[in-house]
């Protein structure tokens, strides 16, 4: 079957037919489509979509494109689940929800990706840390569930590989934000994981790739729909991303946060808010805990004894990171060399964000790629950037920028300035839930 002809359905918006798209998929692994084909593909299914029958066969074909795991002679002890978010600026959150979860008895075989577009990835995030294996073979990966319950990484030689070419593919073509594209990407990916549960966190903002509520419920709908209908156990939250999640954005900035959350040394209002309603709709998935109280609980109960700290300790060294990684994080993870404050060019509330801008502004800097080839440098970013409805004075500091030398630094500061906007009244708390999929009530004690 020509690859032209199975573009040019698309381009005019046929549906496709099940042999269409495992021609597709077959020939993004074996070599058969080019870029250009592939990349044409990806363009013509941004523009023209997939119905649901067409997305749930695009993804069980880059489901089976590779190897699908298997836990039941591995002997696992505990319910095989997962998380995954649609992206955001300074989403660290998978960092702290393996090791939560591990510690609350799951297992959590975390198939993660690369940044795409303005938003940072979590394996590029991991890549910060020396010697900390990504890509680990079948049995390395089998060895650190064992020893730490969880593991992050990325897709191996084994899992998906039509998706890992694809997804390089939309990244530098333009093509990231397609609902059909995200969900079999997500989707495949996690069902060759071999997973029994998985909670989905669709990012909605300004710094979202869906960036109004009705994209954002289409896009939760969408992934609930495919993901149970291919036999996978899934639920979705709805989550703000209209301003910067936690205070850092840059790989090993968001690593150095996320274990400062993990020894409870500071857990930003909004990032330990989502990450204890995501880790407690997980635990319900799996069974282990009876009710919303009774989940939430668990959560608390591992991050104050330091369990939680523990299991991601274990799961660096496991995948050849320094076994002290936790005790001295920032021994491990190097500085950029420039580093300078973000002055306030007035007085006043943070009153609104341009957070996609902000990470760009991270992509500028290093941190994200371009071009696919792109290397990233993990040292640079923002930290301690400032909240909505915080106020600031004249001179005071809105962040702080890490880069490479003085001139990326410079530019760096006069774009976070633009960034964010400074007004002479607080703006409305906005909610961080915005929806959950499928509905049932839910009572975070505290939150907004």
């Amino acid at each position: 079957m020509l690859a032209q002809e199975i573009i040019r359905l698309k381009r005019d918006g046929a549906a496709l037919q099940r042999d269409h798209i495992e021609a597709f998929v077959t020939g993004l692994v074996d070599g058969s489509w080019s870029e250009g084909q592939a990349a044409a593909m990806a363009m013509a299914i941004f523009l023209k979509g997939l119905s649901r029958d067409e997305t749930i066969d695009l993804t069980r074909a880059m489901q089976h494109s590779g190897a699908v795991l298997d836990w039941a002679g591995v002997h696992l002890h505990g319910p095989v689940l997962d998380k995954h978010s649609t992206g955001g600026v300074g989403d660290k959150v998978s960092l702290m929800l393996a090791p939560i979860l591990a510690a609350c008895g799951a297992v959590v075989p975390m198939i993660s990706g690369r940044g795409l577009g303005h938003t940072g990835g979590t394996l590029d995030k991991l890549d910060s840390i020396p010697g900390y294996q990504t890509a680990p073979t079948l049995d390395t990966l089998r060895t650190a569930l064992r020893a730490a319950g969880c593991a992050i990484i990325g897709q191996t030689a084994e899992l998906a590989p039509a998706d890992r070419r694809l997804y390089a593919i939309r990244d530098v073509t333009a093509t990231v934000e397609s609902i059909p594209l995200i969900t079999a990407s997500i989707l495949s990916k996690k069902l060759a994981a071999g997973l029994q549960g998985l909670v989905m966190d669709v990012k909605c903002g300004n710094g979202a790739f869906a960036d109004t509520p009705e994209m954002a419920l289409a896009l939760a709908q969408s992934l609930v729909e495919v993901a149970n209908g291919a036999g996978l156990p899934t639920r979705a939250l709805v989550t703000d991303m209209n301003q910067v999640l936690g205070h850092a954005a840059g790989n090993a900035l968001e690593v150095l946060e996320a274990v400062a959350f993990l020894r409870g040394e500071h857990q930003a209002p909004r990032l330990l808010q989502v990450t204890r309603l995501l880790c407690a709709e997980a635990l319900l998935i799996g069974r282990l805990a009876a009710d919303d109280a009774a989940a939430l609980a668990r959560v608390d109960a591992v991050l104050a004894d330091g369990s939680a700290l523990e299991h991601f300790a274990r799961m660096v060294a496991a995948l050849g990171g320094p076994a002290d990684f936790c005790d001295r994080p920032a021994h491990h993870l190097q500085p950029a060399p420039v580093q300078c404050e973000v002055p306030a060019p007035a007085a006043g509330w943070v009153q609104s964000k341009a957070t996609r801008d902000i990470g760009l502004a991270v992509v500028e800097l290093g941190g994200g790629r371009r071009r696919a080839s792109d290397r990233i440098d993990h040292r640079v970013g923002f930290s301690d950037v400032v909240s909505l409805g915080q106020r600031v004075e004249r001179g005071q500091p809105l962040a702080r920028v890490h880069a490479v030398d003085a001139a990326g630094a410079a530019a760096a500061v006069a774009r976070l300035q633009a960034c964010i906007r400074i007004g002479a009244a607080a703006p409305p708390p906005a909610p961080l839930l915005i929806a959950r999929l499928p509905e049932h009530p839910v009572h975070i004690e505290g939150a907004p």
